[in-house]
């Protein structure tokens, strides 16, 4: 299999459907989408398993609400483990446009090893939020390329394309954030090892169906993981 596209999910019915079309509409070359639901109430995983025998899709279905992170690398293990070529992670509520994966993939089959949905650079921009969401997300990234030193315009993205080094390189088992402040420690381990990263401008729309998962809990754990990495031996 060359590309595999993790996407997490908890409550996500009303994207799932639109999602996997659009992404199947893209005709791309050997592929197929990892879901990982975390036992979603709105019984999200019974809606894609209507769509497994139509598509490549593997549904790994786990007992409770675990974490951004660990779903990420629930499907990351899956992916690698089926020889996928290049790995992509997603959000499953349409902000992120699939019509965006060719040029992530193209990025990576052009010498990048992380390809980044960039809302940052030239090209790139947000739709949909208000002001302190804004101030939130500027804060956020301002802080943690300061103290951690990162390149990367676009450090909370969580729209990118992995080529598989740059996930074997990992060892995701001490990975210990578990929720949006994975896609920092991702950056910053990718970042560390000197591997080639580069930004695909991409135009994120805020969900229109669904609730945001972003919680408090998550904004403090952001703080503490840039922290962690900082001043880890």
């Amino acid at each position: 299999m060359k590309i595999a596209v993790v996407v997490p999910t908890y409550n996500e019915a009303k994207n799932i459907e639109t999602l996997i079309q659009k992404i199947a509409a893209l005709n791309l070359t050997d592929w197929r989408i990892f879901f990982v639901d975390d036992n979603s109430p709105d019984k999200t995983s019974q809606i894609i398993q209507t769509f497994i025998k139509q598509y490549p899709i593997t549904l790994i279905q786990r007992p409770q609400k675990l974490g951004l992170g660990s779903a990420y690398v629930a499907g990351f293990k899956e992916a690698l483990k089926q020889k996928a070529d290049y790995i992509f992670e997603m959000d499953a509520d349409l902000s992120h446009n699939p019509q965006d994966i060719p040029s992530l993939l193209q990025a990576c089959e052009d010498g990048a090893d992380l390809a980044i949905g960039s809302r940052k650079i030239n090209g790139g921009k947000i739709i949909g939020w208000n002001w302190r969401r804004h101030f939130m997300s500027d804060g956020a990234m301002f802080f943690s390329r300061f103290i951690l030193g990162l390149k990367t315009r676009d450090v909370t993205s969580g729209f990118r394309c992995y080529s598989r080094k740059v996930l074997e390189s990992i060892n995701f088992d001490k990975i210990s954030s578990g929720g949006y402040a994975f896609q920092e420690e991702m950056l910053y381990l990718t970042e560390k090892n000197n591997f080639k990263i580069t930004e695909v401008p991409v135009i994120f729309s805020d969900r229109k169906l669904g609730k945001s998962k972003l919680s408090t809990k998550d904004i403090w754990e952001f703080f503490i993981t840039v922290f962690r990495l900082k001043f880890k031996k």
